[in-house]
């Protein structure tokens, strides 16, 4: 199986990790992208390892980058979306046991965020891993979500959700992430969302400080 790699940002403290944030890029990108997230994040999580691993395969549509699984443009976007997350999410869940066994660090002192096609990796794989392995937080920025099979059932893992979107985001529509919030909330998960008004795709100050607000809020629990 594909083995991911990327960028990482060693715990400000300078010593052992205490927790872990993976940070997932979105289609056509790396893990230089969403790196530039640790930094604004480390004044919370001052002994947190952040690891933004690039997407196991070249993206197909663009002349650089990765992407976590291809994309039909000119058929049945919903269709490869959904075949494509299902197929991806082993290689991200090797990644992450990876990561535990090596570190010593624990599913619930692990983040899991993504934007696009990270954001969708991030929200199905971080709600299909089994109860016992329930993360601090998962935060998916202008995505969508595919539920995992088995959603609902209490095998499964349920961390908290944040989820923040643009209102004016013309690639991944708006309505994806309001219909997760729809989705989880009814299934009993506890969720934050949020949109970003005059906010296109991409991640604005507001949605950024309200992302950082519910990692905060992990923290106290």
């Amino acid at each position: 199986m594909t083995k991911l790699s990327g960028p990482m940002l060693p715990p400000r403290t300078g010593g052992a990790p205490d927790a872990a944030v993976v940070l997932l890029h979105g289609y056509g990108s790396d893990g230089n992208d969403l790196i530039s997230l640790a930094p604004l994040w480390q004044d919370l999580l001052p002994g947190a390892v952040f690891l933004a691993p690039n997407a196991p395969h070249p993206a197909q549509m663009t002349a650089g980058g990765f992407q976590w699984f291809s994309i039909d443009f000119e058929g049945d976007r919903l269709a490869s979306r959904q075949s494509g997350v299902t197929l991806a999410r082993p290689i991200l869940v090797e990644f992450l046991e990876d990561l535990w066994a090596q570190s010593g660090l624990t599913p619930e002192r692990t983040i899991l965020a993504g934007f696009s096609q990270g954001a969708m990796m991030a929200l199905h794989t971080g709600l299909s891993l089994p109860a016992d392995k329930t993360l601090m937080g998962v935060l998916g920025f202008s995505g969508a979500f595919l539920p995992p099979e088995g959603f609902g059932e209490t095998k499964l893992a349920r961390p908290p959700v944040c989820l923040v979107h643009g209102d004016l985001d013309t690639v991944v529509s708006p309505q994806m992430s309001a219909e997760a919030n729809v989705t989880l909330t009814e299934a009993g998960y506890s969720v934050s969302y949020h949109v970003s008004r005059g906010t296109g795709h991409g991640i604005s100050p507001d949605g950024l400080q309200f992302a950082s607000d519910f990692v905060a809020r992990q923290l106290t629990k």
